[in-house]
């Protein structure tokens, strides 16, 4: 097999010319699909590799796109990346991830390398730490396409794809409310991120929908942590009249909340409910089995890569593309640690 093979070897084997073979190759609607299937085939044969940087000088784009993620270790965001793909190779487009860490110091860094690498857009979920959001205006300066995913900021003005958050953290809290809890509580994420607020805002809602009396003590600040999860349940427990169910902002806060109150031998759902955030894989396999909020992650990813494979297509100097904002249903997934027996 050779690796240098070109459009002239190819066109030469199937008697046509480097210029219909380049056509087909790129997907161009005056090629019959037959005749896209012959050339791809005989390409792999040869073992033809496209010249993505001519290609790029070509067309003006490189066929890539970067993605930041706050962190590789929830299976959250690597639900979110499948979606991404999904899509992305069936536009023929190649993904690039960068990991922040929850830190913006690496956000801002990833947002550079992203450039640098030209990529064709950036799909990103705003790190923990990011109060500062320059880099991003940056990129809008640059009228290069970009999407927020999952964690949003609204008043930036960009393409987003998220949950109806507000809509799941009522559905949570008001479900725990239904199962005969008396006082939910609910530990919350870090407030300047949107998300958090929203939940927040679900949670104090549902209370008052349902003649519950809002208890400012019944809120402890989390940090999307199962630590965080673990300290909220020491404080709540430590209140002269302490709650007897949670809804957590997300599942590892959740999974704190669970693993204090196995601590402490208190029973779950029996004498505590508990309510998550997000659907992670691991919240089906725990004991109890955990209830909580799915997000359609894939559907996320999915719905993200169409929104700036939309912006692209249009093209950077498009002065009607508007900006959209694609809201997705939370659904509750109940399980076992939420369902009080009666």
């Amino acid at each position: 097999m050779n690796r240098n093979s070109t459009l002239k070897d190819i066109a030469k084997l199937l008697g046509t010319t480097p210029a219909t073979v380049s056509r087909a190759l790129n997907d161009r609607s005056d090629i019959s699909d037959k005749m896209k299937k012959i050339v791809a085939a005989t390409a792999r044969e040869l073992g033809y590799n496209k010249n993505k940087v001519a290609s790029s000088l070509r067309l003006g784009r490189t066929g890539t796109i970067g993605v930041i993620i706050p962190s590789a270790e929830q299976s959250f965001f690597g639900s979110v990346i499948h979606g991404i793909v999904n899509v992305a190779e069936t536009l023929g487009y190649d993904v690039l991830i960068h990991q922040s860490n929850e830190s913006y110091t690496l956000e801002e860094k990833g947002v550079h390398s992203l450039l640098a690498a030209r990529v064709d857009g950036i799909l990103a979920s705003i790190a923990r730490d990011t109060l500062d959001f320059s880099h991003f205006m940056m990129v809008k300066k640059k009228k290069l396409p970009l999407v927020f995913f999952d964690r949003v900021n609204a008043s930036l003005g960009v393409t987003s794809v998220s949950v109806d958050d507000y809509s799941g953290a009522y559905k949570a809290t008001e479900h725990l409310i239904k199962q005969g809890y008396r006082r939910v509580a609910h530990i919350s994420g870090p407030d300047h991120i949107q998300i958090f607020r929203e939940r927040m805002r679900g949670y104090i809602d549902a209370l008052q929908a349902n003649k519950k009396k809002y208890d400012a003590s019944l809120i402890f600040p989390g940090n999307i942590s199962i630590e965080s999860g673990k300290a909220g349940m020491d404080y709540f427990l430590k209140l002269k009249d302490p709650p007897d169910a949670v809804f957590a902002v997300e599942d590892f806060t959740a999974l704190g909340v669970i693993k204090e109150l196995k601590d402490r031998n208190i029973k779950i759902p029996e004498s505590f409910g508990v309510m998550g955030f997000c659907n992670a894989l691991f919240g089906q396999h725990i004991t109890p089995t955990l209830s909580t909020i799915d997000q359609q992650t894939i559907l996320m990813g999915e719905e993200a890569f169409k929104l700036i494979y939309e912006m692209i297509v249009k093209g950077k100097n498009n002065k009607t593309q508007r900006i959209k904002n694609v809201i997705l249903e939370a659904i509750p997934i109940i399980r076992q640690s939420s369902v009080k027996k009666k």
